[in-house]
């Protein structure tokens, strides 16, 4: 059997570097190749991420490089095809929601290649967010569903998606947290940043909705500023956030330490040691469950609810004043960092995942 891999950004490469190690423990079963969309594309970004998680460089990088949504998948779809057409892989394995994902497993569907969605089923039922389009398309396209969890199975089947196509593997995010944890420890970064453990929060936003709306933008910061007041935040900023802070011309106050974007392993040795984290991400929703850190999630809804009836995670919105209490009756509980492991988090959801792949 010949798979093919791809990957586009970050949230990508957590997912599938447990895959491609799954995959290579059965060479004698499998060949792959790893393809690059090159959606995030500069190092810090991209290359980083390919080191900490041990991951071997792509066999291809499509270079594709930044666009609007349209011109994104466009460009993705153009450059894989002819790698599909020339590769015949028996499957194209995609991860996630990114543009790549939705671009690839088109591509490859037009073709007449097999698609198996890594991730498969996850809704937030918000229909303005890119990402949910490119879930539910994807799924649509997709031969072979791997679900990370019971609820992504319900939303599948409601959906009228055939039961025989879905496959529960569990949640491979999980296998890269566990498989890092270790590891993570070598990081200087709270030494390098002059942090203490549990006496600071971590914040990342990314997401259009959240930095591409001046009113909104302002909104979190003034609630980020307020809680920086009792407990400083470090904020890895995304190149885009900073362009946003800039274009709008929001000021960070000193509580609130900018830094560039980190690899894998420092950012899970900072946000691990962290009192609280507040995020727009759906990754770091599963991982600071866990390992039992209090999360708050700066949107409407949330694509993983588990993390909120079986997690750490509650979802606040972006109002400040949701914020700030939220934040401070955390800091005010004192909550025990306790892990909350649902079912099949258990760090082998890649075996999982191949095994389902060399079945059908």
């Amino acid at each position: 059997m010949k798979i093919l891999n791809v990957v586009g950004a970050r949230p990508n490469f957590m997912k599938m570097a447990p895959i491609v190690a799954a995959i290579r423990r059965r060479s004698s079963e499998v060949t792959q190749l790893l393809v690059h969309t090159g959606q995030h594309y500069d190092e810090t970004m991209s290359a980083s991420f390919f080191r900490d998680l041990e991951m071997p460089p792509p066999d291809l990088n499509l270079e594709v490089g930044s666009g609007t949504h349209a011109e994104q998948t466009a460009m993705v779809m153009l450059a894989i095809e002819p790698v599909i057409v020339a590769e015949k892989p028996d499957w194209v394995v995609v991860v996630g929601d990114v543009n790549s994902t939705l671009a690839a497993a088109l591509t490859a569907s037009k073709l007449g290649v097999k698609v198996a969605h890594v991730e498969a089923g996850l809704r937030s039922f918000d229909r303005t967010m890119p990402e949910e389009i490119n879930r539910v398309l994807t799924d649509r396209v997709s031969d072979l569903l791997l679900t990370p969890s019971e609820d992504a199975d319900r939303n599948l089947l409601a959906e009228g998606l055939a039961p025989e196509r879905i496959v529960r593997v569990g949640n491979v995010m999980m296998d890269s947290l566990f498989a890092q944890l270790e590891r993570a420890n070598q990081s200087s970064v709270l030494g390098d940043l002059r942090l203490s453990p549990r006496e600071f929060a971590v914040v990342t936003l990314h997401r259009p909705a959240n930095v591409d709306d001046v009113g909104t933008l302002k909104n979190i910061f003034a609630a980020l500023t307020t809680i920086a007041a009792e407990l400083p935040i470090v904020f890895p900023i995304h190149p885009r956030t900073r362009s946003r802070l800039a274009d709008f011309g929001i000021e960070s106050p000193p509580t609130i330490k900018l830094i560039d974007p980190l690899g894998y392993r420092d950012f899970l040795q900072l946000w691990r040691n962290a009192r609280l984290v507040l995020t727009d991400s759906g990754g770091l929703q599963e991982e600071t469950t866990a390992l039992g850190i209090p999360c708050l999630t700066l949107r409407d809804n949330t694509e993983r609810p588990i993390t909120v009836t079986q997690g750490t995670n509650q979802v606040v919105g972006r109002a400040p004043d949701r914020i700030i209490a939220a934040a401070f009756e955390i800091l005010r509980r004192g909550q025990s960092l306790q892990p909350r492991i649902p079912e099949l988090w258990d760090g082998r959801a890649a075996e999982r995942i191949v095994e389902a792949l060399l079945k059908n």
